[in-house]
């Protein structure tokens, strides 16, 4: 399908119409928002299923056919961070907190840039794959670590802290706590529960999204005062970390989509596992910046054009 049926595919599905949606309601300055609550529970509910959905594929999988997705997905883990930082330092001109900051954030990865690549792929039917949750899980972490390293070597910061921070906190637990009970839990049992977790993802998703595009027309104001660099920033970091996921998803046997949902993950920022790490490490940091970027930049750019950009790189390497 070419590149401009994709975005049109992509604009029109439910999910990035709620999004938009969301934008548009901060923009005529409506009272739309999700109470707190209710986008807690939603968000709790997305990152479990997403888990329990890559535990139930898991089960069909051989370690054979994972090994090679989860070494590509760790080395990921470790290049984009530092590249992130040399970029936010050398073109950004941020200062080493907020740079760390921003490999932190990029480094890292969005379950839900991450969900809606997935159904966008396999409603296009090059998706193979169903154990690439578990890889969402495996990808949080290294980056994250991996900035901090770095900004530890400057300022000393509180890495120790931090890292439990990450590992005990809400995305983890849940992406990983929705792993075993997929891969482990009663398959009787599970299937019972499967159409809650399955069968209304969609409908939460939405839900979601138009919550997260209210928080991302607040958050043009941060990215309005940081400058037309961090817009620039926020726009080739994705570009080039989506064609370097891309190809090391063909590099390592995952199919066209697989390959694409990979790139997909590569060019997201994350927005819940790194802000909690970042405000423990590094105080001096303003999130607001690296915050802003990710959701107010970032999201939007991959949600409308990364997905199916990255999906039409992948069909081309494979």
């Amino acid at each position: 399908m070419p590149l401009d049926d994709l975005i049109i595919e992509n604009l029109t599905s439910p999910a990035v119409l709620a999004f938009v949606l969301g934008v548009l309601a901060v923009a005529v300055r409506s009272d739309l928002r999700l109470p707190e609550q209710v986008g807690s529970l939603v968000s709790t509910y997305l990152l479990l299923a997403i888990g329990i959905k890559g535990g139930l594929r898991l089960r069909e999988v051989a370690f054979a056919d994972v090994w090679a997705p989860i070494l590509g997905t760790l080395a990921l883990g470790f290049i984009t961070p530092i590249v992130a930082y040399w970029a936010a330092r050398r073109f950004g001109r941020l200062d080493v907190p907020n740079a760390a900051s921003m490999a932190a954030h990029y480094g890292s990865v969005s379950a839900v840039t991450f969900t809606a690549a997935e159904g966008f792929n396999r409603t296009s039917g090059i998706l193979e794959e169903g154990f690439l949750p578990a890889l969402v899980a495996i990808l949080e972490i290294p980056g994250i670590v991996v900035a901090l390293v770095i900004a530890s070597r400057t300022l000393g910061a509180n890495i120790t802290t931090a890292l439990h921070e990450v590992i005990t906190g809400k995305s983890i637990l849940l992406l990983g706590g929705g792993l075993l009970i997929g891969s482990f839990g009663s398959v009787s049992a599970v299937e019972a529960v499967e159409p809650f977790f399955i069968g209304l993802f969609p409908g939460f998703l939405c839900l979601f999204l138009l919550d997260l595009g209210t928080l991302a027309g607040q958050r043009f104001t941060y990215v309005r005062r940081a400058g037309s660099r961090l817009v620039a920033l926020a726009i080739v970091l994705p570009l080039v970390f989506g064609a370097i996921g891309a190809f090391t998803g063909t590099l390592v046997g995952l199919s066209a989509g697989g390959a694409a949902v990979l790139a997909v993950m590569s060019a997201s920022a994350s927005y819940i596992a790194a802000p909690a790490a970042v405000r423990v490490a590094l105080p001096q940091a303003d999130l607001g910046i690296s915050l802003g970027a990710a959701i107010g930049v970032t999201f939007p750019f991959n949600l409308v054009i990364g997905i199916p950009l990255f999906s039409e790189i992948a069909q081309r390497i494979a």
